[in-house]
């Protein structure tokens, strides 16, 4: 349950909150605008954080008048330690220092052409500056200069939907979501972290406008997806995604797993709602951002592979290696990075069956070799993902798979401590194939190589130079190479 910091009444918050303005930085500001006799004022984020009592290490504050001015001042007085940058273009500052970020600005008023995000931006009044804002729960404001220092401002009633727990627009939400449609993925995301719930005529908002996230540059799009899967239950806000129909125009793969086929009475799981339940599941166990991504779409190919047969029911054969398939796409489009964190989230994907196969048999080591073999040093995360994807109502059959997924563990440390397999390099190298038997690079190297290999994963001979050498010797005898033979 979120605590607020007030526990006598909300006139008490709205009076004075000097004493939770702790930062240095606030009273130095007081000082400078005193003796400038100016306003300036905490606003959004931090305040909210602060009656919600959540950690919060970026401060914004609103300035009437010049906030690049008030940055420069704030840079000297907090020394060498701070780097400043200032933004002409948009009237901002930002301070960075090893623990905070200050943003100075301005206060401002805005407004939108209809198919751009950048605004048109106008001196105004801190009035102007709070309607701007994207929720009522943001667009809160503690003064920070002479005789009204520590006052809470509260013109959208932010304070009263704190405490209901409710995501609301200051504006019309038509207003507020065309003005800047990245706010419909901010309210979800807030709803999702929060455990707030969008309120009904803004989540309405929401539906109308969806269209518009169109203009919004998909970095932005996916900065926000990221943290609403780092958040506690991410399910939630997927659903939101989905309902709302944003989830089309950006990851509309996933939107596609909605729904359930019914053919002689017989229908399948609804992959959308298991895939996000697959995703809780996950969140329970690892705070890995990209464990999460193989989670959310490990299924994200079982649409085109679906098929209905009188003998086999539904059959989804090859949506691993199809999803894997899937991935390097749907990561540019998002324009996620296609580097080593593509590649983890592609390989947990592409082997995510693998376990849960191994659970529905016996268990002999030479699976268990090539799943280690396979995976590598991501054989832990591996097992994570196909435990979370045991997502059955059946609890006889959950407990069955659970059991038998730790017989699979104590199989791949048995076998990895025996064999050590993970990651290993086949101890004959294709130059020793070469050498050995004096011939170019060629389809034959492979084939010696790779006997070798599967030979060490299936038990045959040990992982080591000595049989892998004799065993390279007879391969190359049964294709009609000899040692010291010339055979080109």
């Amino acid at each position: 349950m979120i605590k607020f910091i007030i526990t006598l009444s909300l006139i008490i918050i709205k009076s004075r909150m000097e004493k939770y303005l702790t930062h240095p930085v606030f009273q130095f500001v007081s000082e400078i605008i005193n003796s400038e006799r100016k306003q300036a004022y905490v606003v959004g984020g931090y305040v909210r954080d602060l009656l919600l009592e959540r950690q919060s290490k970026d401060i914004d504050i609103v300035v009437v008048g010049s906030g690049i001015e008030l940055a420069k001042k704030v840079a000297d007085y907090l020394g060498k330690k701070t780097k400043l940058s200032v933004y002409k273009n948009f009237g901002t500052a930002l301070l960075k220092t090893d623990e905070w970020e200050i943003e100075f600005v301005g206060a401002r008023k805005e407004s939108y052409r209809k198919h751009s995000r950048k605004p048109i931006v106008e001196d105004g009044t801190l009035d102007d500056d709070l309607r701007r804002r994207d929720f009522t729960v943001n667009a809160l404001a503690i003064a920070l200069h002479k005789n009204k220092y520590g006052k809470l401002l509260d013109p959208f009633n932010g304070i009263k939907d704190l405490k209901n727990r409710i995501i609301r627009t200051p504006l019309e939400p038509a207003v507020t979501f065309s003005d800047d449609p990245l706010r419909m993925l901010r309210a979800i995301r807030f709803a999702t972290q929060l455990k707030f719930r969008i309120e009904n005529n803004t989540y309405e908002g929401i539906k109308a406008s969806a269209g518009r996230i169109n203009i919004v540059s998909k970095e932005r799009i996916s900065d926000e997806l990221n943290k609403i899967i780092m958040s506690q239950k991410p399910s939630y806000g997927f659903i939101l995604l989905e309902n709302s129909g944003l989830l089309n125009y950006f990851l509309a793969q996933l939107a596609k797993l909605k729904g359930v086929e019914a053919q002689n009475g017989i229908g399948h799981k609804d992959i959308f709602y298991h895939s996000i339940e697959v995703l809780d599941n996950i969140c329970e166990h690892s705070e890995n951002l990209w464990l999460r991504w193989a989670a959310l779409l490990h299924d994200i190919a079982k649409p085109m592979t679906k098929k209905f047969t009188k003998e086999n029911g539904w059959t989804f054969y090859g949506h691993e290696y199809h999803g894997a398939r899937m991935l390097p796409g749907i990561f540019s489009s998002l324009r996620l990075p296609l580097n080593e964190n593509m590649k983890y989230v592609e390989k947990l994907i592409g082997l995510h069956l693998r376990p849960i196969s191994l659970a529905e048999e016996t268990v002999t080591d030479s699976a268990i070799r090539r799943l280690l073999f396979d995976a590598g040093d991501d054989i832990d995360d591996l097992m994570l993902l196909a435990e979370a994807d045991i997502t059955s109502k059946n609890e006889l059959k959950v407990e069955t798979y659970l059991n038998n997924f730790k017989l699979v563990r104590k199989k791949l440390l048995e076998v990895e401590q025996r064999d050590a397999i993970r990651n290993f390099k086949p101890p004959i190298s294709g130059e020793d194939i070469m050498k050995t038997f004096n011939l170019p690079p060629c389809k034959t190297v492979g084939i010696i190589k790779y006997s070798i290999k599967d030979a060490i994963l299936d038990g045959i001979i040990a992982n080591n130079r000595e049989e892998a050498y004799e065993l390279m010797l007879k391969k190359g005898k049964e294709l009609g190479y000899h040692l010291g033979t010339k055979n080109h």
